[in-house]
């Protein structure tokens, strides 16, 4: 058994750091917000997006590992100009929010367990951190971001210490509950805006691509963005990889939903809108280690998800322009790529300096994600049955069946999101 975990273990790749990074603080601030507010209600969406996620993160690793590039170079060379630029720019742009929005809940968390600046602390982290991905080789970042993935599993923890109504939980994750108010409805929005995030459908199909190039030793060759040869055992590799990321991704969101919701909306506190706001509200009611293992999983996540978001940006500007790109390349050779991941982490990070509060970052970031996800899902529905993209592993019927609906969920909560026009969190 070890030695089955040890080799499934080092199986998992850009899948697993893809799912594990869609649970980045701002995604957990909606999770909770939705336990707190609807209770077990909103936890059979954690179960019916998982078939939606798998099918565009599918597409997506399919088209890197196929190409051996990533989204932005074949949209590049094979769309238009004027949609390259649109889907870009809103990316770039939604991405930046997403970091000021996870600094701030990773700020918050760190202020739980440690008195100070916490602003400065993050900043270090992050430094920190943004120096590790420029130093350090591709193979060794991957592993400290798979490690990071797996703390998260704090939340499951945390989720089984309190939890104590399985069959009523089992109920509503089987049997789906729509809300008839305008809250609820924009909370399941926010969960299908922050569940399928354009954002890692980006980076993915770059890791694959890159994964590609290391493996196949392909450095330094220019990358043309069409097919080349993929064996039945590396997509199997990928598609097994990508399942398993998918479901650690909602498998950690249904337990941060089940959590808040077993302690915060059974005892009426739904009032939650930050990190600290729902620790707090935790600690008396789920004892110091829920509080503390709800923290910890914040921090981590945030850790995770910061350098993936200033990575995917810097991917896409990389593949706009042609420069040299790749987290297995050295600064020498990349310099504009980690220009674009320092650049777009440390703007990020100045969003609270603008008096642009964490929770105003999350609701932009969320309107972004939803205007470009339609457009995004309907590309990639394009480009995962090109044959000179993917070859031969162009969609199965069942995939197109599965991508199309999620153009129809997401083109419909876009709509929602506008007609309504209530912030999320007031």
């Amino acid at each position: 058994m070890p030695f089955k975990l040890k080799k499934l273990w080092k199986s998992l790749g850009p899948g697993l750091i893809t799912g594990a990074s869609d649970d980045d603080p701002s995604g957990i601030i909606t999770y909770a917000a939705a336990g707190a507010r609807l209770g077990f209600t909103a936890i059979w969406t954690m179960l019916y997006t998982l078939p939606l996620m798998i099918v565009i993160q599918e597409m997506s690793a399919r088209i890197g590992i196929s190409s051996s590039c990533g989204l932005t170079g074949n949209i590049k060379k094979y769309y238009s100009k004027t949609l390259l630029f649109f889907i870009s720019t809103l990316i770039v742009v939604s991405n930046t929010f997403n970091i000021g929005a996870d600094v701030y809940g990773m700020a918050s968390a760190i202020e739980l367990l440690t008195p100070g600046s916490t602003h400065l602390l993050s900043w270090l982290i992050v430094i920190l951190i943004l120096m590790l991905m420029v130093i350090l080789p591709y193979k060794k970042i991957a592993t400290i971001f798979k490690w990071l993935a797996l703390a998260l599993f704090a939340y499951v923890i945390a989720g089984l210490m309190l939890i104590d109504n399985w069959p009523l939980i089992l109920k509503h994750l089987l049997i789906p509950t729509l809300p008839f108010n305008k809250e609820g409805i924009l909370i399941i929005v926010a969960i299908l805006g922050t569940t399928i995030s354009p954002y890692i459908a980006f980076w993915q199909a770059s890791e694959e691509a890159e994964e590609r190039k290391i493996d196949n030793n392909t450095d330094g060759k220019p990358i043309v963005c069409e097919y080349r040869i993929v064996t039945k055992n590396e997509l199997r590799k990928t598609v097994s990889d990508t399942r398993i990321g998918m479901f650690f991704s909602n498998f950690i969101g249904f337990f941060i939903i089940a959590l808040t919701a077993s302690a915060l909306f059974n005892a009426g506190i739904n009032n939650v809108e930050n990190v600290k706001d729902i620790a707090e509200a935790l600690r008396p009611l789920a004892g110091d280690y829920a509080y503390l293992l709800f923290t910890i999983g914040v921090i981590s996540a945030g850790l995770l998800a910061i350098p993936i978001l200033a990575g995917s940006s810097a991917y896409v500007m990389s593949e706009i322009f042609g420069w040299s790109s790749g987290l297995d390349q050295p600064f020498s050779k990349a310099k504009e790529f980690y220009a674009v991941i320092i650049i777009s982490t440390i703007l990020g990070m100045t969003i609270p300096y603008f008096g642009i509060s964490a929770v105003k970052a999350l609701i932009w970031t969320a309107i972004i994600h939803g205007i470009v996800a339609p457009f995004l899902i309907a590309i990639l529905l394009h480009m995962a049955n090109n044959p000179a993209i993917v070859g031969p592993n162009v969609n199965k019927k069942v995939t197109n069946f599965i991508g199309y609906l999620t153009l129809v969920i997401m083109s419909l909560a876009v709509i929602v999101l506008f007609i309504t026009n209530t912030p999320l969190f007031s």
